[in-house]
This record gives C-alpha cells, sequence and structure tokens, in this order.
C-alpha cells in the first residue's frame, strides 16, 4: 500500500474515462485513500495536482501526458 505522501504512479497506453468535472476526455484516474475512483482531464489534472497527490492511492496517467504532480 502507498502512503498519503508517495501514491503509486503507473502509465497506460489510454484511458477512456471522461472527466468528472467536465466530461472532456480524461488523462488522469485517481483511486483514493477512502475508496472510490475520479478521473481528470489534463487541465483539472493540472489545477487539483496536489489535492490529487494528498488523497489518491494510485495514480493512472495516459502516456504522453505531462502532469504537474509527477
Amino acid at each position: 500500500m502507498s502512503s498519503l505522501l508517495s501514491p503509486e504512479i503507473v502509465t497506460v497506453d489510454s484511458l477512456t474515462d471522461r472527466c468528472d468535472r467536465c466530461s472532456a476526455a480524461a488523462r488522469l484516474t485517481v483511486t483514493l485513500t477512502s475508496g472510490g475512483e475520479l478521473a481528470f482531464c489534463g487541465h483539472h489534472a493540472n489545477r487539483h495536482h496536489e489535492d490529487i497527490s494528498r488523497v489518491g492511492e494510485r495514480i493512472t496517467l495516459e502516456q504522453g501526458f505531462e502532469w504537474a504532480g509527477k
């Protein structure tokens, strides 16, 4: 299990999810330490990178996406 300070980060070829904030194509999904999963487009993933890193147990990035939290 990852600590709150260092979530597991994996990269996949592509994601099929939609952003939970705006419905754009997801570039990042996060499995929350409290349970559940959220998806974010590139804009929202970078805008909320600190919060995502803090609450995430596992972060999945789409290949080629430059995430501010990495």
